[in-house]
């Protein structure tokens, strides 16, 4: 059997679950307008995408400017990604765009280089200077065999240390 007491625990209970999801509702609601709104779309292609997604973050000196938007393959089987830019952030067309990692376990981002052109990217324009993400294995083996190579073992099996 219900009390009165309960009861009323229930429903203030519930006025308050349905007023939190709709203060959340509308926040969300709001960061998707601002960021469908506010600024402009480039294209950038890469052969390898490597970690970044719809939303990872577009730099520029460390500072963030953007976001990927969208991701897609051209009729090459090239990454296109979507950057959305900072309407007061003005890109030169002869910038590039480089696949970083935040340190070396880090997330990944998109680092945009300013080229020194005096014409501006515009909304729908290219950047046509692209690097792709280093992925880590590679990496990883480019160290060991400049390791080996300083110690003299390149190309050769390690010899055994044995007492």
């Amino acid at each position: 059997m219900v009390t009165k007491g309960g009861n009323r625990d229930t429903i203030t209970g519930a006025v308050v679950v349905a007023v939190a999801a709709l203060l959340l509702a509308l926040v969300y609601i709001k960061d998707a307008r601002k960021s469908e709104d506010a600024g402009y779309s480039v294209l950038a292609r890469f052969n390898r995408l490597d970690g970044v997604t719809v939303g990872t973050p577009v730099r520029l000196s460390g500072v963030k400017i953007g976001a990927v938007a969208e991701q897609s393959l051209d009729p090459d089987f090239r990454a296109v990604t979507r950057l959305r830019i900072e309407q007061n952030v003005g890109l030169p067309a002869d910038s590039s765009a480089a696949i970083r990692t935040d340190g070396l376990l880090g997330g990944k981002y998109i680092e945009i280089g300013p080229g020194g052109d005096d014409q501006m990217l515009k909304s729908g324009d290219s950047i046509l200077y692209t690097q792709d993400s280093m992925v880590i294995e590679e990496l990883m083996e480019k160290i060991i065999e400049q390791g080996k190579g300083k110690r003299g073992y390149a190309g050769r099996p390690v010899p055994s240390v044995t007492n």
